[in-house]
């Protein structure tokens, strides 16, 4: 079975801090928030080094494409944001939203199938 792995980049607004993202992944991992069908892994990282040096970024892995597609949507037919897991709406609406520079639906990110070894 093919993985799914989307890497999520967040530009913070001005003045909210990295001490506040950290505590916001921190709540939401708390929570249960990231408790959803399919997903078997996600991680945060802060840059180091490069273009996002300082910048913040997850990395969220699913078992399969049709897990991925299950929550997110297929290509052809993403889902809207009123039909996303509720866990997922909270972490966005509540957590990220008031320390991003821009809305949590207009970040940078991409969603990559895992290709298959020896293949």
């Amino acid at each position: 079975m093919v993985r799914m792995i989307s890497i999520h980049e967040y530009d913070l607004r001005p003045g909210s801090g990295a001490e506040r993202f950290e505590q916001a992944f921190r709540a939401a991992e708390a929570r249960g928030l990231f408790e959803l069908p399919g997903l078997t892994a996600h991680h945060f990282a802060k840059g180091v080094k490069g273009a996002r040096q300082d910048a913040y970024a997850a990395v969220w892995i699913y078992e399969s494409r049709e897990a991925w597609e299950r929550l997110w949507g297929t290509l052809e037919r993403p889902l809207g944001r009123t039909e996303y897991p509720e866990k997922w709406r909270i972490w966005e609406e509540e957590l990220l939203a008031p320390i991003l520079s821009s809305h949590p639906d207009a970040i940078t990110f991409t969603a990559y199938e895992e290709l298959r070894p020896g293949v």
